[in-house]
This record gives C-alpha cells, sequence and structure tokens, in this order.
C-alpha cells in the first residue's frame, strides 16, 4: 500500500489505517485521533491520484470507514496533514471560466440540482425558520435558532433598516431572511430565487404568516430584474454567480440601488488566489458553483462604482453552524436511507463534513461586504451594530489549536 506519504507528512494528530487486509499501520501521534478502514485494495490508490474528488466519491460508494473516531476526525487529519501536499497549486484560469459560466439557462438548471431536493430534507438540518446559510454565534453554545436570528439582526444593523423601506433580496432562499426583515423592522421586502421548491414553500409560509402585503417572491434571474430598491441583500447566492458574472453582478446591484442606499453581500470566499470550486462539490452538491477569493469580489466592487464601507470576516460561525446541521440530520439519518439510499445519506454528511472542516481550518470563510453610493450613507463607526454589549466566550481549546497548527 502506498503509505509513504502519511508517513511523512503526518505531524498534527495520530492516523491509523487498517488495509483491506487487515494490516494496521499508525502515524503521528496526539489529536485528532481516527482509524480509517480501507475496505477494498484499490481504494487507496484511486484516492491518492485525485484525492478532491475520489476521496467524498470512494466515501459514497462505502469503500471505506471511520472505525475509531469520526468522519470529522479523519477529514481534520486529511486536511490539516495532506491537502497541501496532496491538491497543489490552482488550476488556470480557463478552466475555472469554463466550470462556472452560469448562463441564464444553466443558472436555473444548476440551482435546482441543489435546492429543489425536497423540503423535508432540509427541514431536518436547519432551524426552524429554514435559514441555509452561516449563522452567527454572538457565544459558541447559542441554539441554532438562536444564531440564525442574531445573523438577520447583524445584518438588518449593518443595513439600518428603517420602517417602510423598500429591500430585495437576490437568492431568497425559503424566505427565511424576507420574513424577518418584514416581521421585526417594518420594510417591504421582494425576494428572487431560482428555485421552483423554495419558491413553493416559501411563498405558502409567507401566506400562513400574514405577510402577503409587505414580501413579494419572484422566480426569476437577477439580471432580468427591474426596479430601485432602499437596501439590497444576498445572502448565499453569491457562490452562485459563477467568476464570469462576478462583474455583472456587482452591476446590478449598483443598478438596482437609489442614491443613498446600502447593499449587502454574504458570501463563503476563499483565502486563496482565484481556483475552481473541489470537483467533487462541483459534482455532487453545487454544479456551476465558484468559491470567490477577496481578488475576485474587489476589483468588481471598484468598477461598479460603489463605495466599500466595511468588510467583516465570519470565520467559525459557519463550522459551528455545519456541526449543528449534521447534528440533526444524523438523528433522522436512518428515515433517509430508506426513502432515499445509503449513498445518498454518505453523499449529505460528506458534504456538510468537508465543509465544516474548511471553515475550522480556514481554507474559507464568510464574508460581508458592505456597499454605498454614497460615502456617508453608513455611520463612520462600527458602534451602530453593536447596541448591547457582545459575548465574547472563546471557540473550544482543541478546535482552536488544531487550527492553529494547520497554518
Amino acid at each position: 500500500m502506498p503509505f509513504g506519504v502519511f508517513d511523512k507528512f503526518v505531524r498534527t494528530g495520530e492516523l491509523t489505517i487498517v488495509d483491506h487486509r487487515g494490516q494496521r499501520q499508525t502515524f503521528g501521534q496526539g489529536q485528532p485521533r481516527a482509524t480509517w478502514h480501507l475496505l477494498k485494495r484499490s481504494t487507496l490508490p484511486r484516492i491518492l491520484r485525485n484525492p478532491a474528488l475520489n476521496l467524498g466519491e470512494t466515501y459514497m460508494a462505502g469503500e471505506w470507514a471511520v472505525s475509531e473516531g469520526s468522519l470529522h476526525d479523519l477529514l481534520m487529519l486529511l486536511r490539516c496533514n495532506l491537502e497541501p501536499v496532496l491538491v497543489g497549486s490552482a488550476q488556470k484560469t480557463l478552466r475555472t471560466l469554463i466550470s462556472s459560466w452560469n448562463g441564464l439557462t444553466s443558472s436555473r438548471k444548476n440551482v435546482s440540482r441543489h435546492y429543489d431536493l425536497d423540503e423535508p430534507l432540509f427541514r431536518a438540518c436547519l432551524d426552524r425558520e429554514m435559514h441555509y446559510s452561516c449563522a452567527y454565534f454572538r457565544h459558541e453554545d447559542m441554539s441554532l435558532e438562536a444564531a440564525q436570528a442574531a445573523k438577520c439582526d447583524h445584518i438588518a444593523r449593518k443595513l439600518a433598516l428603517r420602517a417602510g423601506q423598500r429591500v430585495l433580496d437576490i437568492g431568497c432562499g425559503w424566505g427565511s431572511l424576507a420574513l424577518h426583515f418584514a416581521e421585526h423592522f417594518d420594510v417591504h421586502v421582494t425576494g428572487l430565487t431560482l428555485s421552483g421548491e423554495q419558491l413553493r414553500v416559501a411563498q405558502q409560509r409567507v401566506i400562513d404568516r400574514g405577510m402577503a402585503d409587505r414580501i413579494e417572491l419572484r422566480l426569476e434571474d437577477y439580471r432580468k430584474h427591474r426596479g430601485q430598491y432602499d437596501r439590497v441583500v444576498s445572502v448565499g447566492m453569491f457562490e452562485h454567480v459563477g467568476k464570469h458574472n462576478i462583474q455583472t453582478f456587482c452591476d446590478k446591484v449598483f443598478e438596482s440601488l437609489s442614491e443613498d442606499g446600502v447593499a449587502l453581500l454574504h458570501t463563503i470566499a476563499s483565502k486563496s488566489p482565484p481556483s475552481p470550486l473541489n470537483p467533487w462539490f462541483r459534482r455532487y452538491v453545487f454544479p456551476g458553483g465558484y468559491i470567490p477569493s477577496m481578488s475576485d469580489i474587489a476589483p468588481a466592487i471598484e468598477r461598479s462604482g460603489f463605495t466599500n464601507a466595511d468588510v467583516e470576516i465570519l470565520r467559525y460561525h459557519y463550522a459551528l453552524t455545519l456541526q449543528e446541521w449534521n447534528r440533526r440530520f444524523q438523528q433522522v439519518r436512518p428515515k433517509f436511507v430508506a426513502a432515499k439510499g445509503e449513498r445518498f445519506c454518505r453523499m449529505w454528511e460528506f458534504y456538510l463534513v468537508a465543509s465544516q472542516t474548511a471553515f475550522e481550518i480556514g481554507i474559507v470563510a464568510v464574508q460581508h461586504w458592505l456597499l454605498a453610493k454614497q460615502n456617508q450613507t453608513v455611520p463612520i463607526t462600527r458602534d451602530y451594530l453593536y447596541p448591547e454589549k457582545p459575548f465574547a466566550k472563546p471557540l473550544s481549546a482543541p478546535l482552536h489549536e488544531i487550527a492553529q497548527r494547520a497554518k
């Protein structure tokens, strides 16, 4: 078995590998600790040929298991020690453009591949309000419901929402943010989505909550939308725009704002130079997706004419969100095995845990870009964002230490 790479590079934590014959080898020591059981002779060579794609595919196929520790422990070990070695340098910009072109037709098709999955799956994982984006944990032991409400309030304060304003929500999902804004800030929200399933659920929620006079939801591409708004917000949608359309998106947001308007862009972003989305994620989770880098976003904002009023980096918040989504999924996993099969459930949990570990070691983070047309529209300090003293409990020591060693 090609174990040399593990002997050479495992320096954080302890990895035990059990091959298809039951032979064991251990590399490194300390935490995290996991035992990786390879069930076929061909599995490890296949993974090493293309780890970015084949690690997830072989897990989906049941070719390996974690017999001691958890899937999270194993992926943390592999990420901390081997990811820079095995993944290599970023691929060419041309391939990035091709794999995330996202024209009008392909955008609708790509969105439906993920977001039109049946409602019960998302209800099983998400909070009661069905926010499918990063929560805001003012302290680590907040409930997911409280952290998602805190995210909505944090965004509302950044936008300086006032009663009666008109808000455009690009990528409104199940209407969660629109409902929060309309109910708590007395604004009118127009929401755009490309998912028919999300639109169906969101429109019914609006009716059930008696908000039809304040919330209008449309199955419409942002590029086709016309109208001017006091505020524009986009949460967790920018990752689906594609590299080719970043400038188009920023120009459209600028065009949609009144002269004293404010916009907030909430997006996952890579800490590395621009590169294509991981091929396993592109194939199984987010076809057409692209995780932008700061160097992708900043020039487009500059060219669009915006004043960049603030940038905030939310680092561990999405790791905590994904951890809770997976915990809730595991509680009802047998139901989805019966309905969708073991392969689907392995895909879903690999997606959640692989994403969680990416945020834990800092490969990606959530960025908040606060944008305005006029320089004085937004207050000049952040004091207005924190009307009461926030909690400041640190993250748990083991997670912090692992992330530090991974840098």
